[in-house]
């Protein structure tokens, strides 16, 4: 590679938004999962608002999350994996001086994208009925000052309207195309509520930006594959609540049969063993990295 092509993650993320085949990014709530993700070959993450609340705080994504929440965990995230990290920072947590605040937050902590969405705060899922928005004005006015406080001018600034529940699918789209005017580089209609609804995203919006597309299974959006995706003409889709909910229904297993049994033997073969997990985190590698500053001094 050219050593003067940036290889920063906000940079290569950028090039991959631009190219082919469409990026898969799956949610990712904290630092063990983004490794697990990172290893499985993915070449982005989603650090999901909503997954963070299920985790650590047991609870829905009506926004209860606070900015300094995410930003500790895209920090131990960021810490962990070299991989582009895309981070949803919900409505920017206020009025567009505080979405300048977490914009430098979240990059000095190593976010390569940023997605903002035009919710009134608190913020609900997109997926669920009852949101509200602010006027288009006030989010161009968002997306303008996320862009004049970027450090990094690859920091990919995603755009998010959940006009669609709201005031209807034109609507969505209209303000869409002036969050792209306002400068965002990554635009995210959600929750299109049938495949020919997001089909006429991609078509009303093509070539103003990237198009990212997200899949909650039982939610509004009909789940389609990465390349039935790309068919369409999406760059990016998103997974985020997946892991979540798949290791939920694993842990409510295995403890129903740890109560039952007395034992988690029935289960052993849905689990990693000591030595495994071990592997997993690296542990032989961190004790003799440690091991070359003992001594010899």
């Amino acid at each position: 590679m050219d050593s003067t092509v940036s290889t920063t993650p906000a940079a290569r993320l950028r090039r991959r938004l631009a190219g082919s085949p469409i990026v898969i990014a799956p949610g990712v709530y904290d630092a063990l999962t983004a490794s697990l993700a990172t290893t499985a070959g993915f070449e982005a993450l989603y650090l999901s608002g909503a997954a963070i609340a299920y985790t650590r705080l047991g609870r829905p994504d009506i926004g209860l999350v606070s900015m300094a929440e995410v930003a500790d965990s895209l920090a131990h995230v960021c810490e962990r994996v070299d991989t582009p990290v895309i981070v949803d920072a919900d409505t920017g947590y206020g009025n567009a001086l505080n979405v300048q605040r977490t914009v430098q937050i979240f990059e000095r902590a190593g976010a390569a994208a940023i997605q903002l969405e035009d919710q009134t705060f608190p913020k609900r899922c997109g997926h669920l009925a009852d949101k509200g928005l602010v006027s288009t004005t006030e989010m161009v006015g968002k997306i303008r000052a996320a862009v004049d406080a970027r450090r990094n001018a690859d920091t990919v600034i995603v755009a998010r309207t959940d006009a669609v529940a709201v005031e209807g699918f034109d609507a969505a789209i209209d303000r869409a195309l002036r969050y792209g005017e306002a400068g965002a580089d990554l635009l995210f209609v959600e929750a299109p509520r049938s495949r020919d609804q997001l089909s006429a995203v991609t078509k009303a919006l093509a070539g103003k930006a990237p198009l990212m597309a997200n899949m909650v299974e039982g939610g509004q959006t009909p789940i389609l594959s990465g390349p039935e995706l790309q068919a369409i003409g999406f760059s990016l889709v998103i997974f985020p609540g997946a892991i979540v909910r798949a290791l939920a229904r694993t842990a409510q297993d295995f403890y129903a049969t740890l109560k039952a049994d007395g034992t988690t033997d029935a289960f052993r073969d849905r689990m990693f063993d000591f030595g495994d997990i071990n592997e997993i985190v690296g542990t032989q590698d961190m004790l003799a990295r440690g091991k070359t500053y003992e001594g010899n001094a």
